[in-house]
């Protein structure tokens, strides 16, 4: 589980013409933690922001925008031609150019790089988890991001877990996964929630991973500097008792 930041980043709208009555400004952040949000938003973009943070709390970087499978945002602009039809079923032709609109033309609404000739050489389009203010005359663009881990809320017990592994593994580089459980004692596998077995860990580790707090090398997994700076942080945050409970 993680946390997730959105940023206001871009205004696709005149702002200028039709100022944000919330006063927003570029660079404004919203931030969610596991249990609390913090930061100021306009009540508009609620509704659209919470779905893509709550996906990005479960998910992480491994989040995408369904839309960003569409093949079509590296298909060309086209014009109707009837004659065509009996090509591909509808009746369109090709235009091999990219079209180019005014600064607050609707288009412009369209992930960057769409409908490019010659198209844009990387799958990127839609790439970003992002969402616009419904006041089309100044939207607000807003784009999400899963920067931490979680913990806070229900988090906090995984989260615990996540980091006791990670001392396992920053205590003997080059550990592989299956030897990681071997390295927790009966009674910190079974009598703390929640109980590590194969089906947990595996996934507590990926996250480790997606924030680039472990490195695997070779199927064998490192702590990363980041990681050691993470996990100093969080043994710093324990009491002596918490300590010794975790094998700290």
């Amino acid at each position: 589980m993680f946390k997730v930041k959105a940023e206001l980043v871009d205004f696709l709208g005149d702002e200028e013409k039709y100022p944000c009555h919330f006063c927003h400004h570029i660079g404004d952040e919203v931030l969610f933690d596991g249990e609390r949000f913090v930061g100021r938003l306009c009540p508009d973009v609620w509704p659209l922001l919470i779905p893509k943070v709550n996906a990005l709390f479960q998910a992480g970087p491994r989040y995408v925008d369904p839309a960003f499978y569409y093949p079509f945002w590296y298909a060309p602009p086209s014009v109707r031609d009837p004659k065509k039809k009996k090509y591909d079923g509808l009746g369109f032709s090709n235009v091999f150019k990219t079209h180019a609109e005014p600064r607050y033309h609707m288009a412009n609404l369209v992930p960057a790089n769409a409908f490019k000739w010659p198209p844009h050489p990387e799958r990127t389009v839609a790439g970003e988890v992002a969402v616009v203010c419904p006041d089309l005359r100044t939207a607000a663009l807003f784009v999400l991001e899963a920067f931490d881990l979680s913990d806070r809320g229900y988090s906090v017990p995984f989260f615990r877990r996540q980091m006791a592994t990670l001392d396992k593994i920053q205590k003997k580089p080059g550990i592989t996964g299956d030897e990681i459980l071997g390295h927790f004692s009966r009674k910190q596998r079974e009598e703390i929630y929640p109980p590590m077995v194969p089906e947990l860990l595996a996934p507590l580790v990926e996250e480790l991973q997606l924030m680039g707090f472990v490195e695997v090398r070779d199927g064998k997994f490192f702590a990363a500097e980041k990681g050691a700076k993470k996990l100093d942080q969080f043994r710093n945050s324990l009491s002596e008792e918490e300590r010794a409970a975790l094998g700290f």
